[in-house]
């Protein structure tokens, strides 16, 4: 015999005051600092009820049930929420980090912060210009050590050969003015003087020529790496690929487009580890290598003429549209190492640095985890 409309919507009623009865039986029951949910709190009310429900609801007056809120699947309110009030209970990795954890590889005994995918933040600062300097950028790479004594030996040949150039000018001034030689010699050459002037030059470029050669010979000669790296330059900045790691990521100077030093561009600067006087040095991005490994970087542009230059590791290859050209390093001491395009490649050429991480092996392969995740290439 079915049912009739008043019956159903008795029924529906009484079904709907059992679930709000047990909800709060539940709550009460429930231990101290947890909440019972809705699963574990509201009985199954059996198959019968369940059909029968949307009729009731459909034919129910209004005041018998509460208005649905459409804030919520299941017709109850929802209360604003905090983004930081649930950081408490986030999800956690597998590291035990929180989703929300601004460095998801910092080290869960309390070791070294990273910075972004497994970079460390303390590393030292090593490679980068100084107000008011003269010399070398500290050089942490055979290269750049071997390219630095050449370069010393040659200005001390330079000065050598300034300081004889100068003395016998003055010795020429001195002895030969007019004042004390009144009539003028007549001769007109000198063989052993011209024999001299022209083989002592000779020696000297033979001289730098046989420590010289074998320099750029090293520079030249790409060995085997263990590290590959393609760098893109490009109007303005830099993309860095890994290929055997499955890496792709565009590297732009911190506060690029944000005008002069402000404190926002100061407050992402340290957020990153930097100080405001790594400003227009600092890349979002950094190219990361580990220490010891031969990095081998074939350089090219995307749209014209850059030049990928890294003083302390002594390299500088220029990035042409269409053409492949290689450069290599092994540096030699962990830390941070800034360098800047240095050919001049449009108006914000002076806003696409370099910034490369030298890392421990062990950092490094945390790197590629978390880069392979991030930056995906492909």
């Amino acid at each position: 015999m079915p049912l009739s409309p008043a019956l159903r919507s008795l029924l529906a009623a009484a079904g709907i005051a059992l679930t709000l009865g047990g909800s709060a039986w539940a709550q009460e029951a429930a231990p101290e600092g947890e909440a019972a949910t809705t699963e574990q709190a509201v009985p199954d009310a059996g198959p019968a009820l369940r059909q029968e429900e949307p009729a009731a609801q459909e034919t129910a007056p209004a005041a018998d049930a509460p208005a649905a809120d459409a804030s919520t699947a299941e017709g109850g309110p929802v209360e604003p929420t905090d983004a930081a009030d649930g950081a408490d209970t986030a999800a956690t990795d597998a590291s035990g980090n929180t989703a929300d954890d601004p460095n998801p590889l910092a080290d869960p005994e309390g070791g070294q912060d990273v910075e972004g995918p497994g970079v460390d933040l303390d590393l030292p600062i090593i490679g980068q210009p100084v107000p008011n300097g003269i010399n070398w950028q500290p050089s942490v790479t055979d290269i750049a050590q071997d390219s630095r004594w050449l370069d010393t030996t040659v200005n001390w040949i330079m000065l050598a050969i300034t300081i004889l150039v100068t003395v016998l000018l003055l010795v020429v001034i001195y002895r030969f003015d007019q004042r004390k030689n009144p009539k003028p010699a007549q001769f007109t050459h000198n063989s052993p003087l011209e024999i001299t002037w022209t083989v002592v030059p000779i020696v000297i470029l033979v001289f730098i020529g046989a420590f010289s050669l074998p320099v750029l010979f090293e520079q030249q000669e790409i060995p085997e790496g263990d590290v590959h790296i393609t760098v893109t330059g490009r109007q303005w900045f830099w993309s860095y690929e890994y290929p055997d790691e499955g890496i792709l990521f565009d590297s732009y100077m911190i506060g690029y487009n944000e005008g002069n030093l402000n404190a926002e561009i100061s407050a992402t600067l340290a957020e990153a580890g930097y100080s405001d006087a790594q400003f227009k040095l600092a890349a979002d991005t950094p190219m990361v290598v580990p220490v010891g490994a031969t990095v081998v970087v074939t350089v090219t542009g995307g749209d014209v003429i850059h030049s990928w230059n890294v003083p302390a590791f002594g390299v500088k290859q220029d990035a042409v549209p269409g053409r492949l050209a290689q450069l290599w390093f092994n540096a030699e001491e962990e830390g941070t190492y800034f360098g800047q395009c240095t050919e001049l490649c449009g108006k914000d050429h002076a806003f696409m640095p370099i910034t490369v991480k030298v890392v421990s092996p062990e950092q490094y392969q945390a790197w590629v985890a978390q880069a392979q995740a991030e930056f995906p290439a492909g």
